[in-house]
C-alpha cells in the first residue's frame, strides 16, 4: 500500500467509527511504518456545530485531536496488519496538544500523523492538522492495541 490512498469505504474497513464519529474522509498517502496524510471535509452539517458555537461555528479541539488519532489508527492498522484481526486501536494519552487556528465549516482539514515509537501493543504518534498548509492543531498521543470488547 506504500504511497497510495484510501477512499471512504476503505477507511471504514479499517476503523470501527461511524457517523457522526468517523472523522477521516479520505487517505491521501499512507506509508506503513512511517506516516499518513488524510483529510476531513468540515461541513456546516456536522452535528457539533449546532452548539459550538451557533454564532461562530468552530470545530472543537478535542475532535481535531480525535481526527488525528483516527488517521494514526489507520496507519497502525496498516503497519501492524490488524485489519480483520478483531483488534482495535485505543487512545491512551494526549500530550502537548496545541491549537493555532480555528477550524470552521467549509475547511478541508489535512491530517498528518507519523510514528514516534512502535511496540507490539503500544504506539506513540505525532499529529498535525493543517489548513491551507498552516498548522491548525498539533499533538502527541499514545494508543494501545487490544481486543475489541465482546
Amino acid at each position: 500500500m506504500e504511497g497510495s490512498g484510501l477512499d471512504i469505504g476503505a477507511v471504514m474497513a479499517r476503523l470501527p467509527h461511524r457517523f457522526p464519529m468517523l472523522l477521516v474522509d479520505r487517505v491521501l498517502e499512507l506509508v506503513p511504518g512511517e506516516h499518513i496524510a488524510a483529510v476531513k471535509a468540515v461541513t456546516i452539517n456536522e452535528p457539533f456545530f449546532q452548539g459550538h458555537f451557533p454564532a461562530r461555528p468552530i470545530m472543537p479541539g478535542v475532535l481535531i485531536v480525535e481526527a488525528l488519532a483516527q488517521a494514526a489508527g489507520i496507519l497502525a492498522v496498516e503497519t501492524l496488519g490488524l485489519q480483520g484481526s478483531g483488534k482495535l486501536v485505543y487512545f491512551m494519552a494526549i500530550e502537548e496538544a496545541k491549537f493555532r487556528k480555528p477550524v470552521e465549516p467549509g475547511c478541508l482539514l489535512r491530517l498528518e500523523a507519523k510514528f514516534l515509537q512502535r511496540r507490539a501493543t503500544v504506539c506513540k504518534f505525532e499529529g498535525t492538522a493543517l489548513l491551507d498548509g498552516e498548522v491548525a492543531a498539533q499533538a502527541r498521543f499514545t494508543a494501545m492495541i487490544a481486543d475489541a470488547p465482546v
